[in-house]
């Protein structure tokens, strides 16, 4: 539930540009959240969800958050259980600007 509101926080931030949410257990609900935020942020540039318990469904999400973000320019999603699908999902939205890891 908290990533979640971090997503809605997103979507109005104007200030903040880096966010490292490593190790927290946001899941797949809240990646989706964060990819709502997303959709709707012009100013962050890095993301960090290092080992987050994120599967395809949340990598879906993210997805499509960054098929409106323009901004985004690092993206980290190590040590999460994102299979091929979810992974497909990311690499079919990211911009050619997008440092991706996974």
């Amino acid at each position: 539930a908290g990533a979640v509101g971090l997503g809605e926080g997103l979507a109005g931030n104007t200030a903040l540009t880096k966010l490292y949410l490593n190790r927290n257990q946001i899941g797949d609900a809240g990646a989706v959240g964060l990819g709502k935020g997303l959709a709707a942020n012009a100013t962050l540039t890095a993301l960090s969800l290092y080992g987050n318990q994120i599967g395809d469904a949340g990598a879906a999400g993210l997805s499509e958050g960054l098929a409106a973000n323009m901004a985004l320019t690092t993206l980290d999603l190590q040590r999460n259980q994102i299979g091929d699908a979810g992974k497909a999902a990311i690499k079919a939205e990211a911009k050619s600007t997008l440092t991706l890891t996974f």
